[in-house]
């Protein structure tokens, strides 16, 4: 049996919020329009909704961003995603907030 401290680890949650929309948008998004990522778990404001394109494009960096990264790793500083609709020039800001411990065991069925 491992050490528990050997098996845990840290995870930032995340914010990601519309920060501007310079072109025509045809979901209806709005400035401020924004989703949560807490662990594995996505969720949204009571009531609201997202554009799952504008969403798709971001979760490929959201493992990542969860993450502690070198400080000279590109993504540490970059935090701005863009929706794939070249014509709705939709850009969303990704945010860190707190950080959060897991325990191996409670997100694996797999043992270390």
């Amino acid at each position: 049996m491992k050490d528990e401290d050997s098996k845990t680890f840290e995870l930032y949650d995340l914010e990601i919020t519309v920060e501007s929309i310079n072109g025509n948008c045809t979901c209806s998004m709005k400035v401020g329009d924004k989703f949560y990522l807490k662990g594995g778990k996505l969720s949204l404001p009571p009531n609201d909704d997202f554009c799952l394109y504008a969403l798709q494009s971001t979760l490929p960096l959201l493992p990542a961003k969860q993450r502690k990264n070198h400080p000279a790793d590109w993504m540490e500083t970059d935090s701005k995603v863009v929706c794939p609709d070249p014509a709705c020039q939709l850009v969303m800001q990704i945010s860190r907030s707190t950080l959060q411990t897991f325990n191996h065991d409670d997100v694996s069925a797999n043992e270390m």
